[in-house]
């Protein structure tokens, strides 16, 4: 039986600094001492020394043309995104899994493809058997009664589309017990009556350049309600776990229960 349900985001992983090689490195550049002010997460870490790299900037004379360097990262941070310097955040990622997201969802991540790495639930070899879906809160903007309705009317258009997947099983039961290779053509095939709505999962890789367009994108007004609450889930997960990168970003309920993230920064 179809059921309603709400998308989930999960961040599963993250850029590690290899501790003992950044020593050697920084050591072997003579810019080591900086390690006694660099702040931060791992990827906060990481994004300031390879911005560091590009001037040689780890302690002051290390470069000629530098006599003085900055000791607060916070204010290291911000200047970069002060000067839109964004080819840096490129260097730090983090993986987030997606469950019980619609189609509708995916298709708008995958359009994101710069600087991102997908793993979607593959419905060629994923035989479809029950049926989840988002509700959309528009429907109860015009009351109750008519919500009930659309309720009523996913539901039915959600099990129908099961029922057709259990029709095409029955149909072909013997030849999807013949051989692996038959078994995932025909699975293929009967995805073709799938509906966009249909729950699913995906990960996605992003680096923080990306994300940042990614929440500024995704988190409007204009997006659609579905991926502007999976954004919001990640948007709060990216402030409050590195602070330095996204803590710029201003958090406005839009009054329907979804937050707009803006910055005064800028694309960067």
């Amino acid at each position: 039986m179809a059921n309603f349900v709400e998308p989930k985001v999960y961040k599963i992983a993250e850029t590690k600094l290899v501790g003992e090689n950044v020593f050697a490195w920084l050591e072997d550049l003579g810019g080591e001492e900086c390690l006694a002010h660099v702040q931060g997460d791992d990827k906060e870490k990481l994004i300031e020394l390879c911005g560091r790299r590009c001037y040689k900037s780890y302690v002051p004379h290390l470069n000629p043309n530098v006599t003085k360097t900055r000791t607060d990262s916070h204010l290291y941070h911000e200047n970069v995104l002060k000067s839109r310097h964004g080819s840096i955040l490129e260097h730090a990622n983090v993986t987030f899994a997606f469950e019980n997201v619609s189609r509708v969802v995916t298709h708008e991540l995958v359009r994101h493809r710069a600087g991102a790495a997908f793993s979607q639930e593959s419905l060629r070899y994923v035989r479809l058997t029950d049926l989840n879906m988002f509700f959309p809160s528009i429907f109860t903007e015009f009351g109750e009664e008519k919500a009930e309705a659309a309720r009523k009317l996913m539901q039915e258009a959600m099990e129908s589309a099961e029922d057709y997947q259990k029709k095409f099983m029955d149909l072909f039961h013997e030849e999807m017990e013949a051989n692996f290779n038959t078994k995932k053509k025909l699975t293929s095939s009967f995805r073709r009556v799938a509906p966009m709505g249909l729950a699913t999962g995906i990960v996605c890789t992003f680096n923080f350049r990306t994300l940042r367009h990614i929440i500024e994108m995704r988190t409007s007004v204009h997006a659609e309600e579905e991926i502007r609450l999976v954004i919001d889930q990640m948007a709060e997960i990216l402030t409050h776990d590195y602070p330095m990168i996204f803590g710029d970003y201003e958090a406005e309920n839009t009054g329907d229960g979804l937050y707009e993230y803006t910055t005064e920064y800028g694309k960067v």
